[in-house]
């Protein structure tokens, strides 16, 4: 399983972004994620992949409105450009939040507006990731928080450049139900986020999900992507990094 390690998991631990460069290549890294554009050399230059990239701003004003469709789909055209570019693997969307609008609604409109850019993403190689965040805790009034919901979206659009963020520590707060999740709709999910729940913190023995079983499921599926570790670490940042990392090389 390649993996991938989140920066901004990392802002505020005293890292600067180039030691955590350098810290999760040596840790076995085979990509960062979120990481600023001024590194992206950088990141280039220790042999790492950029696997995501934002798509669009902010996450509350989302897909789901058509009055934020102009300013979305400007966003996205300039930002599949730059993951050209710089061989940026996906850029990451959002439904926005649902202000008392219909699920049902709000998906028909995240179609729509994803199809119209579809075909650029496509054109340039660049996935798409719809990703599923809870409502719970961390995001309140979020539209996208099941996967179900991600997944019909998806699915609508019916083109191999939009896919699933499938964010494990999310879904466990909200539905739980991994494993199954993953194998019922592996095909139209292109990229997954780790994190430890509850807390979103390190991936041990705190915390309630496991693993090393989910790892396997997901590989057994033929997934050849990256798997995110997307954890704030309350423990030192490095010995975290690698801790989660060979937590899931199994």
């Amino acid at each position: 399983m390649k993996q991938s390690n989140v920066w901004w998991c990392y802002a505020n631990t005293g890292m600067d972004v180039p030691a955590f460069l350098q810290a999760s290549a040596e840790a076995g890294y085979e990509g960062v994620e979120l990481v600023p554009s001024e590194y992206y050399q950088t990141v280039h230059d220790l042999g790492l992949t950029i696997v995501t990239a934002n798509g669009h701003s902010p996450i509350e004003d989302g897909l789901n409105r058509r009055e934020n469709a102009d300013a979305i789909l400007k966003q996205l055209t300039e930002n599949i450009q730059v993951a050209a570019q710089w061989q940026i693997r996906s850029l990451v969307c959002f439904s926005g939040n649902r202000r008392d609008m219909d699920d049902a609604l709000g998906a028909e409109i995240a179609a729509e507006t994803l199809s119209k850019i579809a075909p650029v993403a496509e054109d340039a190689g660049v996935l798409l990731l719809l990703e599923t965040l809870n409502s719970k805790v961390d995001h309140p009034d979020y539209m996208g928080d099941s996967a179900q919901w991600c997944v019909d979206v998806c699915k609508s659009v019916g083109s191999p450049a939009v896919k699933v963020l499938y964010d494990i520590y999310h879904m466990q707060v909200m539905e739980g139900d991994i494993i199954s999740t993953i194998n019922a709709h592996h095909q139209i999910i292109g990229h997954y986020h780790t994190a430890g729940c509850p807390g979103r913190h390190e991936i041990d023995e705190t915390q309630e999900i496991n693993y090393p079983p989910i790892v396997r499921a997901i590989q057994e599926t033929g997934y050849d992507g990256f798997l995110g570790q997307e954890f704030i670490p309350l423990n030192d940042p490095i010995t975290s990094m690698k801790q989660a990392y060979d937590l899931c090389s199994v």
